[in-house]
């Protein structure tokens, strides 16, 4: 028998009893509707990054829907709600006299970022910008901008025509970038590039790369898009990775750990490079935007998760689960119990052992209390909530060590 519900990221033929039902979460814990519990570790899809059941977020949400639920905010209308997160995020990010475009996701706000970039050159009189870069491995969400950039192939499969020229480069060599640039740079809008690649494995960039991509971005009049989806809001230890790298984009995505995905919400922080061409005509009217940019009960979860992860300094967890997550994970490299181990701050993953099958480890895994995330045939990922307590943490990488050991 087959569930009405059509899952995404599944196999549609798949029956109703291969889905596990979650029921109820606290903290770093979910259960599922036969009381089973599970560590999260991998806080839910990325995004919850104060953990399960935060009654301070349920509470202001109620409240603001109690006095305005939502109110559209095209053209004339805003709310004091969407005003105030804004603010917020701006004063947040790396990016000086920023402004913020919000979307209810981070495919949306990646597709609204390549718009923009694409807007900006056409602004300037060099519409033959039309151009994007993507690096392999990349993920940028599933709306037709986001699927033509990113670099994973299986995700593209069969949608038919998607963005033309998009240029893929490797994902760790600069060099390819700048024989790029010197070819055909000038009709280039943009290049976006996670901080560190999640969905696709999670790899961190080499050493020196975003600097020099900036570099080069400057020196060829490139706008640089920066998709912090994952890593925004507190993953790598501060509101943003490029300000963990010392790299000032002029564009950054966000949406997952903006709310702690207590409600959906996601957005753009678009850099004076952008606004200023935006603003030079006070005639220009932006004809882009989506229903539900700015909903209030939406920007209120988001004040309230940012609220607790100031107030609880949970920031300060981020160093701990790279200690505890990355340390066990080299130590299981160390012991020749798996092939590498790849991440910094609060995201890492495990490439296993050729033999090994990660959606095999990851069901075994679940029997021993703990969700992890498969990622291809031979990658295991964590990215567990700030919440997560040191002995959870440790339960994670044990967990693993044993359906290892089990399946081996």
């Amino acid at each position: 028998m087959r569930s009405p519900f059509l899952h995404p990221f599944a196999r549609p033929a798949a029956p109703a009893e291969d889905f596990i039902t979650i029921a109820r979460g606290e903290g770093a814990l979910v259960w599922d509707d036969q009381e089973n519990e599970y560590i999260d570790a991998m806080a839910s899809l990325w995004y919850c990054n104060v953990g399960h059941g935060r009654w301070e977020i349920v509470d202001q949400v109620a409240s603001q829907m109690a006095v305005l639920e939502n109110y559209n905010t095209f053209d004339i209308f805003t709310n004091e709600t969407v005003e105030t997160f804004a603010a917020f995020v701006a004063a947040a990010s790396p990016m000086d006299d920023c402004r913020i475009f919000f979307t209810s996701s981070g495919s949306e706000a990646v597709d609204t970022a390549l718009k923009l970039a694409r807007l900006t050159h056409s602004m300037k009189g060099d519409e033959k910008r039309t151009e994007f870069v993507g690096r392999a491995n990349s993920y940028h969400g599933v709306a037709y901008g986001g699927v033509s950039v990113q670099g994973l192939p299986l995700n593209q499969h069969g949608f038919g025509p998607l963005l033309e020229t998009v240029h893929q480069v490797s994902a760790h060599d600069i060099d390819e970038i700048e024989a790029l640039f010197a070819r055909q740079g000038s009709t280039i809008a943009a290049v976006i590039t996670e901080p560190v690649q999640g969905a696709g494995g999670v790899y961190p960039p080499v050493d020196g790369y975003l600097v020099r991509l900036r570099e080069l971005c400057d020196e060829y009049g490139v706008l640089l898009i920066f998709d912090e989806v994952i890593t925004g809001f507190g993953r790598l230890g501060s509101w943003f990775a490029a300000s963990h790298y010392g790299v000032v984009p002029d564009m950054i995505t966000f949406a997952k750990g903006c709310t702690s995905g207590y409600l959906p919400l996601g957005g753009v922080v678009v850099g004076e490079a952008v606004l200023d061409v935006l603003e030079a005509d006070p005639n220009f009217i932006l004809r882009h935007g989506y229903t539900y940019s700015g909903h209030p009960s939406a920007c209120a979860a988001a004040l309230a998760n940012t609220a607790i992860l100031l107030e609880e300094n949970l920031f300060d967890r981020v160093p701990v689960i790279a200690e505890r997550i990355g340390g066990g994970l080299s130590a299981l490299v160390a012991v020749g119990a798996i092939k590498e181990a790849r991440g910094v701050g609060g995201i890492w993953s495990a490439e296993l052992l050729p033999g090994l099958s990660a959606p095999a480890v990851r069901n075994d895994m679940l029997q021993r209390g703990v969700i992890a995330r498969p990622i291809g045939a031979s990658t295991i990922a964590f990215c567990p909530p700030f919440v997560t307590t040191d002995a959870q943490l440790d339960q994670c990488v044990v967990a693993l060590t044993e359906s290892i050991a089990a399946l081996s």
